[in-house]
């Protein structure tokens, strides 16, 4: 029987073929994917009316939709729809093409007195399409990474309870490409353990999600130092369109101290017990003239975190009726005008976001956060890229100039390259985000592997010189030394898996599964390599 028709009748052999085919199919790359994929849409944005759905985080990244064109004007990258979408006027009318459908939709005007000074973002948040399934993590694509600590020990269900509310207002203010788990750390080797929150998302800023994260967002609305009703349970509706939501047109923007403030506006619907209980407490005030309307003598006062918001003026004819649908103000300032309109709608967005989904259950706060910009991300894979190559081509190069045999080198250097795809395979298959640490773990399973194959061939080439040792008995020395490095290795990764409040589980989890992959099936199919080219 020919060398080639006993590698690939052999049992092993075709194990690691068949591995090698389905990490392919999982990495399933496509290298002609063009336009630019969406990874977030803002809820009762212009490109969430027109019906552009929210992006399942579960989704295959290639599988993601993509624009792929506006107004017939080709988008193949970020940059090319960034640069459109700065052009669009108020009340314009575009049409998105993307690889699953067609969406028209009308470009918001922003309104200051009456007068339009500007158009609202459409809501829409892309990347550059993937050309793989290969989950990238934050330290690859960019965005940020927060560690929280509870200032209480939080049960299984509060935990639970916590994440939900958490990726709820992320995902209302538009975040949605995001990873919130719970993540422990023993202080020593029998230290407390601590719990924390860890926070990815993906292509977002600080600014974007540290004042959403670091309070708790609790909100209360009070007359004189009664509670009237609070964010969450007590709002039935939060108008977040811009018929009923944005800058106030009766007040807009005016100069302010040498800079400009603006109000803003929403309408909310309360609950019927919360409106009866504002009618309860405002039955018992006294009313005011002022000019040629009459209030009632107590404010509305509007609390965030213990902090006052605003001040509202209650009408008298409000006077003891349950009113479930009121107006809720506030402002912002700026520099400039358009600076001030921004920091007002940010404010108003951030005000609508609490009263939705209420105050989180424990007040958390930051023990750290990173961010890491795309450009720099980007700027890692190329590195790790050419590192990867020179790595495989200077380890080829040792490898023959030790043994001066191709069939001993080659079979060494595509195991290597094989034990590589099927590790990013596996990433790609359950969904593993691939960061910094998870490569390194990579590389280290791999480098493990080639110490096991070279173990093997020396053993092999070591016994052709020795009559009496037969090849079963020189393979089950190599593989006692092999199965012995790989449960030092195991237990050595297992610690790292709750170390570090948990960010090095990238590396332990990928270093474990690698020399799993290669203790169990590349190393039994290179000795089997080794026997049918080596042992003649």
């Amino acid at each position: 029987m020919s060398q080639a028709k006993k590698l690939f009748t052999n049992v092993r052999v075709i194990i690691l073929l068949v591995l090698i085919l389905i990490s392919i199919v999982a990495i399933n790359p496509k290298p002609s994917n063009d336009g630019v994929a969406i990874r977030s849409v803002m809820k009762d944005s212009a490109a969430s009316l027109a019906g552009i759905p929210v992006p399942n985080p579960k989704t295959p990244p290639v599988s993601k939709e993509r624009i792929t064109s506006i107004n017939n004007v080709q988008i193949k990258t970020e940059t090319d729809y960034y640069h459109y979408i700065s052009t669009l006027l108020p009340n314009q009318t575009i049409t998105i093409k993307t690889n699953k459908g067609v969406y028209p939709l009308t470009v918001k005007p922003i309104v200051t007195d009456g007068e339009v000074i500007g158009s609202e973002d459409i809501g829409l948040r892309v990347y550059n399409a993937p050309k793989n399934n290969i989950r990238k993590g934050l330290d690859l694509q960019g965005g940020t990474r927060v560690l929280l600590e509870p200032e209480t020990v939080l049960s299984a269900e509060d935990t639970s309870s916590l994440i939900d509310n958490m990726k709820e207002r992320l995902n209302i203010y538009g975040l949605s490409d995001l990873n919130i788990q719970e993540v422990t750390n023993r202080e020593g080797f029998i230290g407390e353990v601590k719990h924390y929150i860890l926070v990815e998302i993906a292509g977002a800023s600080q600014e974007d999600v540290k004042d959403l994260l670091s309070k708790q967002g609790k909100f209360e609305a009070k007359i004189g130092n009664k509670t009237v009703f609070l964010g969450g349970d007590d709002v039935k509706a939060v108008c977040r369109t811009s018929d009923c939501a944005g800058i106030d047109p009766r007040v807009g923007c005016s100069p302010s101290q040498g800079a400009y403030a603006c109000r803003f506006r929403f309408s909310i619907t309360l609950s019927t017990y919360a409106a009866q209980k504002q009618a309860d407490i405002s039955e018992n005030l006294d009313t005011i003239i002022e000019g040629n309307e009459e209030f009632l003598n107590e404010t509305l006062d509007l609390y965030l975190d213990d902090s006052l918001v605003d001040s509202l003026r209650i009408s008298s004819d409000l006077k003891g009726k349950a009113v479930t649908d009121i107006s809720i103000s506030g402002s912002g300032t700026g520099r400039m005008q358009q600076e001030a309109i921004q920091d007002s709608l940010k404010n108003m967005k951030k005000l609508q976001t609490v009263l939705i989904t209420g105050s989180l259950p424990v007040k958390l706060s930051i023990v750290k956060i990173d961010t890491l910009s795309p450009a720099l991300g980007e700027g890692f894979i190329s590195n790790i890229l050419l590192i990867a190559f020179a790595s495989i081509i200077s380890v080829a190069l040792v490898i023959f100039l030790r043994y001066r045999r191709l069939e001993v080198s080659l079979p060494i250097i595509l195991i290597m390259v094989s034990e590589i795809v099927i590790l990013v395979g596996i990433a790609a298959l359950i969904g593993w985000n691939l960061d910094l640490a998870a490569i390194a773990g990579i590389l280290v399973a791999v480098g493990t592997g080639v110490d096991s194959q070279i173990v093997i061939t020396d053993e092999t080439l070591r016994g052709e010189n020795i009559a009496f040792t037969s090849w079963k008995d020189r393979l089950k020395k190599a593989f006692f030394i092999i199965i012995a490095t790989y449960f030092v290795s195991v237990s050595s990764m297992i610690p790292l898996l709750f170390a570090g409040a948990g960010l090095l589980k990238g590396f332990a989890l990928t270093t474990i599964i690698g020399v799993t992959i290669g203790a169990f099936v590349t190393r039994p199919a290179y000795a089997s390599i080794s026997e049918i080219l080596i042992n003649k």
